[in-house]
């Protein structure tokens, strides 16, 4: 006798990390068959904004994310259970840990001046105003904050300090940005206070995060059965309330390669929905042409929320996000070289080895421009002579300081002058030049999340009565944390399967509060007060 198939279905629309954690939890916890998860995502490659690849020119990664031991519960709880795909007795977390035992984090060149002057970090140069003001913020209410900005709590001193550029620098705040994003920032990221100068709290992966991380949590779905489907977009849902306010999703609307279809949502099915992108519109520039600055939200990625954000009043207001692209954007760039010098000047400057350095930041750069050198090999397949670097910059509209010109408008070579100007290289350039490649890549929505907004901008991750549907994302509501990170992402995909299914003898790992601990809030204190 064989057991009656399951009558449950899951929908989840978007490939990224938070659709691909909801659909291991569905297994992992929810005991769904793989078979009955459907994965919806418009791109053929899986991984939302976490990618890395190779490009006929070279190796591009749009984002560097740093992943953190105490505040990613859910992300490492996730990746216990998630082979590599190179030792399946090893999983992703037992590799991530072993890779950061043998390779730690100590920057020794933070933060660069000028004349390639090795700052002093730890001495973060906060006054007793700078204190007053981070604590004034600290204790305000968030319903008190509302939707004022960064810069409308601390005076002009504080935003020189080598505090706030290491800060905003690591988590790419603008000064505008909203002040409750800062607010749950320092409360949940303040066991990093005393060792922000080093960042020895970063944890990388051993290659990028497509392929450490991503690549293995695909192939651990797909050998449970669940169904990719690429080149499929979600235009809209339909929803039905119920008199007693149950609310219900009952049909996606869907583009299948230029052709209109639908899924039919039974009475027992899921649906869990991705709202917005940071990185849609993202647009790639080369040696030779810079990257597009596409304004006219062309790729779709905002489209599935703002069809049916006025389907309820709880369902969020993207418009406070994909609003104004020019307090949202900012540029990225990769590096591929074909010969080590660039990479050995780079050694000898920071004193660091490929992989120890995390974030180097040129403070007095107009672009306000930021490297970091991963340890190599970083892609997979990646040539033990070829060696990459990937870097940033805050202010891409400021004319630069050794190119004329503003981030935005410079090719990938021009950037290349404008690094090795910032590391006293500039008479290395032609020789730089001729073996390496730099992708920029402009990203429109790159800090969206951050935007000033209220509490009803963002919805719940299940909103009030869904009896079968949720939201996933960087632009849902989950209490304390912090967005623009990879836990965001996997916690709310937690919520959302554990909510839907009623798992409720699973526990969803609590929020890290660094001043629970006494110990952690003495050397707080003693970092902000050196």
């Amino acid at each position: 006798m064989t057991d009656a198939p399951h009558p449950s279905h899951a929908y989840l629309v978007g490939g990224g990390i938070a659709s691909l954690a909801a659909a291991a939890f569905l297994i992992r916890d929810g005991g769904l068959p793989g078979e009955n998860i459907h994965i919806l995502e418009e791109l053929p490659i899986a991984g939302g904004s976490m990618d890395g690849r190779e490009e006929p020119g070279g190796y591009v990664t749009r984002g560097g994310r740093m992943l953190e031991e105490e505040a990613y519960a859910c992300l490492w709880n996730l990746l216990e259970t998630i082979p590599t795909l190179t030792d399946e007795s090893v999983s992703v977390r037992q590799e991530i840990t072993e890779f950061n035992a043998k390779w730690p984090t100590d920057a020794k060149a933070r933060l660069i001046g000028k004349g390639t002057v090795i700052l002093d970090a730890a001495d973060y140069g906060l006054d007793t105003r700078d204190r007053l003001e981070l604590t004034r913020l600290l204790v305000l209410p968030e319903s008190v904050i509302g939707a004022r900005r960064i810069e409308d709590f601390f005076s002009p001193h504080f935003f020189a300090t080598n505090f706030w550029t290491m800060w905003r620098t690591t988590f790419a705040f603008q000064n505008w940005h909203s002040a409750i994003e800062l607010k749950r920032y320092l409360l949940r990221f303040m066991q990093e206070f005393p060792r922000m100068h080093t960042l020895a709290g970063v944890r990388r992966t051993r290659l990028n995060q497509y392929d450490s991380i991503i690549r293995p949590i695909r192939v651990w779905l797909e050998e449970r059965g669940v169904r990719f489907e690429h080149g499929v977009r979600v235009t809209d849902v339909d929803f039905t309330t119920e008199v007693d306010g149950t609310r219900r999703a009952t049909r996606l609307h869907l583009d299948r390669a230029g052709q209109r279809d639908s899924y039919e949502l039974g009475a027992d099915d899921y649906a869990f929905l991705t709202l917005g992108s940071m990185t849609a519109d993202a647009a790639y520039g080369s040696d030779t042409t810079a990257p597009e600055l596409v304004r006219d939200k062309r790729d779709g990625g905002w489209r599935l929320w703002e069809a049916i954000a006025g389907k309820a009043d709880d369902f969020g207001r993207p418009t406070a996000f994909n609003g104004n692209v020019d307090e949202a954007k900012w540029e990225s760039f990769t590096l591929t070289m074909r010969s080590p010098l660039l990479l050995h000047r780079i050694e000898e400057l920071s004193g660091n080895l490929p992989g120890t350095g995390a974030l180097m930041t040129f403070k007095d750069s107009s672009w306000l421009m930021s490297i970091v050198v991963p340890h190599a090999p970083h892609f997979e397949g990646q040539p033990e002579d070829v060696y990459t670097v990937w870097g940033y910059g805050l202010f891409v509209d400021r004319e630069g300081d050794f190119v004329g010109k503003p981030m935005a408008e410079a090719t990938g070579r021009e950037i290349l002058t404008e690094l090795l100007g910032h590391l006293g290289l500039s008479d290395a350039e032609e020789q730089v030049a001729a073996t390496t490649t730099v992708i920029p890549v402009m990203m429109p929505y790159i800090t969206s999340q951050f935007a000033p907004r209220t509490t009803h901008d963002r919805p719940l991750v299940i909103p009030r009565g869904a009896a079968n549907f949720a939201f996933l994302g960087q632009f849902t509501e989950i209490p304390e944390d912090v967005v623009f990170t990879v836990e965001y992402s996997v916690r709310g995909a937690m919520h959302a399967v554990y909510g839907l299914l009623g798992l409720d003898d699973h526990e969803i790992p609590g929020i890290y509060h660094a001043l629970a601990d006494p110990r952690t809030a003495f050397d707080v204190l003693a970092a902000t007060l050196a």
